[in-house]
């Protein structure tokens, strides 16, 4: 990714599509706008420094974020608070709400290589560009020397965890519940590299 609006736009609208509109249900309707000013800055989980966009023409057909668990544990966390401003009392307070959630989102073995996001735009889907992208995850975590690729997917995504699977990825565990948000658990699978 670039550090320039136009692929901040698009990082925040794919990051939440991938996230089942998770950052939509922490950070209400500016959403988009906070995830495009934190992907802007670098040196966290949502820069643009993590991001790998598959374009087609002038669209963006997909797009891939990811990270070693190492940047990860390195990683400044108040970079989104920063970025929501006087939002980020919502977020906080979904963030308390779904502290398991997040917890077992955070908890990266030091070998893993962490698909945050992988999402492709409608439009493209079928074409393979979920694969292309899932590879260029693999030889990312390769050249890192990660052990496994790991990623978390929405319990309810069963299109999404059927593609992992047949890219040799197995569920390894499923996170907590969030209290009245059942639907709210993922799963996390891997793949040993």
């Amino acid at each position: 990714g670039r550090p320039e609006q136009v692929d901040a736009e698009a990082f925040a609208r794919y990051v939440d599509t991938a996230a089942d509109g998770l950052f939509r249900t922490m950070l209400g309707g500016r959403s988009g706008e906070i995830l495009a000013k934190a992907y802007l800055v670098p040196g966290h989980d949502l820069s643009y420094e993590r991001t790998w966009f598959v374009d087609a023409g002038d669209d963006v057909a997909g797009m891939l974020s990811g990270y070693g668990a190492d940047v990860h544990r390195s990683s400044d966390d108040g970079v989104l608070v920063r970025a929501a401003g006087v939002h980020a009392v919502r977020m906080i307070g979904f963030a308390m709400f779904a502290r398991g959630l997040f917890s077992f989102i955070n908890a990266l073995p030091a070998d893993d290589w962490y698909v945050q996001a992988v999402a492709v735009d409608p439009r493209f889907r079928g074409s393979g560009i979920g694969s292309l992208l899932l590879d260029h995850a693999e030889t990312l975590a390769r050249s890192s020397d990660a052990a496994r690729l790991a990623l978390d997917v929405a319990v309810t995504n069963d299109g999404a965890r059927r593609l992992y699977e047949r890219r040799g990825m197995a569920i390894e565990a499923t996170s907590p519940g969030v209290p009245f948000g059942a639907d709210l658990r993922v799963q996390r699978m891997t793949k040993a590299l």
